[in-house]
């Protein structure tokens, strides 16, 4: 028996999960290849046997019984075929034993190379049908050892997975041995002919997945995450929606006391996670998004929205080195831009004393403003803006007490956009 080869197969088939079969189909495929290199007189058709249960290798050679020998490597005289075939005729083909260990250094080595080839291949297969289904999953593994810097090779079981640096945030720290849980990414090929499972820890999904193992409405489809964005180590925006009016979407996956947020936020070390309510309408999501925060000036566009908000509120929008304010922007789909409502203020006073030196015959008439009723048109003019010029002209703080009741900055939004939407 071949004890050697018969742990071989064992070993493949507990730890690689690679059947016997393929193994042995590995090597008789090399031990042919080397036959063909290294025996002299062998010929083309050579048959190499393996038997499964005991390791034992067999190898024939085919050669064509003939009268007269033209090519000894794959011919036979009739005389010498006799001898180890007494009832054997001329035409017919015999298989002639070959001894494995005249295979020689060179054969040796072709075998090798033909092996590694073929599990390589074996074991990717192996692995493309464990994983590749499983995209979108969590895996647990431990973290086994680092290459190239900081990316981490954790051992799965059957497999080593790739963690790669890029893929888990910045802050995170790990040790040999500990334990890591990440998000089944992608299953793919490499440049040698195998596979590799590759994670990641800071994707989004990988806190969606992980709300789904905490939230049981999110995994049956009562509760659904719409969108999400994610600055991984920092902060993750999460829009929910619910598919049944009596379950609060938000609270689900908040959990009562915060409990199951709380278990997310612990594996993700402490990152940050706001969950809103979804909405359709990007104007309502927006309002969810920044409330508590009022804005005091909203314009939405298909690509861009741009806010005001008071001085102290502006922080909050923003967020830390202007995060807060990229992640709404990525949930929106849009570029976002938020202003002090000082800065606003100060950019309207600058804008109308500009706009009130234009040569545009129309400022010296009786002032017509878009959405501004004609009461307050007629307060003007009787408190001395008979003309849009000099409405234009005044001080910020004069009109409100000349004419109480009206915001000299909301009217100056006004007459503003009607001149934009008038040269435009």
């Amino acid at each position: 028996m071949n004890k050697d080869l018969i742990a071989i197969f064992e070993y493949l088939e507990r730890e690689k999960g690679i059947k016997r079969d393929i193994v042995i189909a590995a090597i008789e495929d090399s031990l042919r290849a080397a036959a063909r290199k290294s025996i002299k007189g062998i010929g083309d058709t050579v048959t190499v046997q393996i038997n499964p249960k005991t390791g034992e290798i067999d190898v024939y050679a085919q050669k064509k019984i003939v009268e007269k020998v033209v090519n000894p490597h794959e011919e036979i005289s009739l005389g010498d075929a006799r001898e180890m075939e007494p009832d054997c005729q001329i035409g017919q083909l015999l298989e002639i034993s070959v001894p494995p260990q005249d295979f020689g250094r060179i054969a040796a080595q072709a075998a090798r190379q033909i092996i590694t080839q073929k599990l390589k291949g074996a074991e990717r297969d192996v692995i493309y049908e464990e994983y590749r289904h499983r995209s979108g999953e969590i895996i647990s593994g431990t973290v086994k050892r680092f290459i190239r810097g900081r990316t981490i090779v954790v051992d799965l079981g059957k497999v080593e997975a790739i963690l790669p640096e890029r893929n888990y945030p910045k802050l995170e720290r790990y040790n040999i041995g500990e334990k890591v849980q990440a998000l089944l990414l992608e299953v793919r090929d490499t440049d040698t002919g195998g596979a590799e499972v590759i994670l990641s820890r800071s994707h989004p999904e990988f806190v969606s997945a992980l709300f789904v193992q905490e939230v049981p409405e999110l995994h049956d489809g009562t509760v659904a995450i719409e969108k999400i964005a994610r600055d991984a180590g920092y902060r993750t925006k999460i829009a929910v929606r619910s598919f049944d009016s009596k379950v609060d979407p938000v609270g689900t996956c908040v959990g009562v006391r915060g409990t199951r947020i709380k278990n997310v936020i612990r594996e993700l070390n402490n990152e940050k996670i706001d969950v809103v309510p979804y909405s359709d309408d990007p104007e309502t999501l927006l309002e969810n998004l920044i409330a508590p925060v009022e804005p005091k000036k909203t314009k939405m566009s298909e690509k861009k929205v741009f806010m005001v908000v008071s001085d102290e509120d502006y922080p909050t929008v923003i967020g830390k080195k202007g995060m807060n304010a990229r992640l709404i922007g990525q949930l929106l789909q849009r570029e976002i831009e938020v202003q002090k409502m000082t800065e606003y203020q100060k950019l309207l006073t600058v804008q109308m004393a500009e706009f009130s030196d234009s040569p545009d015959p129309s400022l010296d008439e009786r002032p017509k403003i878009e959405g501004v009723s004609s009461l307050i048109i007629e307060s003007l003019v009787g408190a001395g803006y008979d003309t849009l010029r000099k409405v234009m002209k005044a001080e910020p703080a004069e009109i409100p007490v000349k004419v109480p009741g009206v915001n000299y900055y909301d009217l100056a939004d006004k007459i503003l956009e009607q001149i934009r939407k008038k040269k435009g």
